[in-house]
């Protein structure tokens, strides 16, 4: 049972660091190739290397899949490389806290967040539709947010690609479900990453842990269900598809207490 993905092959983006590589490791552990994707090759390299010296196989393919030339010549070497492709994990993502009252000059921070949260994963799942439709079965993974399931502020940018995504892959499931292709949406909450870290006030906050996040992409490929989401995130979805006016409303105040208290918790203190 822990070998049931031996022969398989899954491209992972973001998979040089974090959640990623962690998912790498773990996704080799059951017997997968994974094709290591993102712009760093040499912390590629380092993660293919360690995933090598535990008996595991990596293949290393840096791209920056912003670039549409880089991408698609990214997406025919994977199709030249492996006669098989059995599953794509898009994990790669970039995030930007800024209120939108402060963006009004900032439409590029829109544009960015886009090019690689969306447009470059439904690139890499279009380069690669035609080889899952072809052997008549293929799975999708896309990393999205528990923030998607409840109106959380200062996210616009990240959260509206998320939110494509989310749509995107719906029907990408409803046309070619019934030629093999299915799809997992994994709601993470706030993981402890180097781009969460990049918030200075998110240092005070629990977070999931990028190994137990490794292990929710881990079952999205082994098992297969349509979505992966924590209690609170079930629950707040539910929430605001019945009450959005009243959730949004009440839990204004809330999120802004609770920024008060994490930036009250990252200060440094005086010895």
């Amino acid at each position: 049972m822990r070998h049931r993905l031996t022969g398989q092959t899954i491209v992972l983006t973001g998979a040089s660091s974090g959640i990623g590589a962690e998912a790498a490791r773990l996704l080799t552990r059951r017997g997968a190739a994974v094709c290591l994707l993102a712009r760093r090759e040499d912390e590629l390299a380092e993660a293919a290397d360690d995933i090598s010296r535990s008996g595991g196989a990596a293949h290393v393919y840096a791209v920056d899949l912003t670039d549409p030339d880089g991408a698609s010549l990214v997406i025919d070497r994977l199709l030249t490389d492996h006669e098989r492709i059995d599953a794509v994990v898009n994990n790669a993502a970039r995030s930007i806290r800024r209120p939108i009252a402060d963006s009004v000059d900032r439409m590029h921070d829109y544009e960015r967040t886009m090019a690689i949260n969306y447009f470059g994963a439904v690139r890499l799942t279009l380069g690669l539709l035609p080889r899952f439709l072809e052997q008549g079965r293929g799975h999708v993974v896309m990393s999205s947010s528990m923030s998607t399931q409840i109106p959380i502020p200062l996210f616009s940018a990240y959260l509206a690609s998320k939110a494509a995504l989310e749509s995107f892959t719906r029907s990408l499931v409803a046309e070619q479900g019934a030629a093999g292709i299915s799809a997992t949406t994994i709601h993470f909450p706030m993981v402890r990453t180097d781009m969460s870290g990049q918030t200075a006030i998110y240092q005070a906050m629990p977070m999931m842990s990028p190994d137990k996040a490794a292990r929710w992409i881990e079952k999205a490929i082994v098992d297969k269900p349509t979505r992966i989401s924590s209690l609170h995130g079930t629950a707040a979805e539910i929430a605001m598809a019945t009450t959005p006016g009243i959730v949004t409303a009440g839990l204004r105040p809330v999120f802004t207490h609770m920024d008060r208290i994490l930036t009250r918790r990252s200060r440094p203190t005086d010895i």
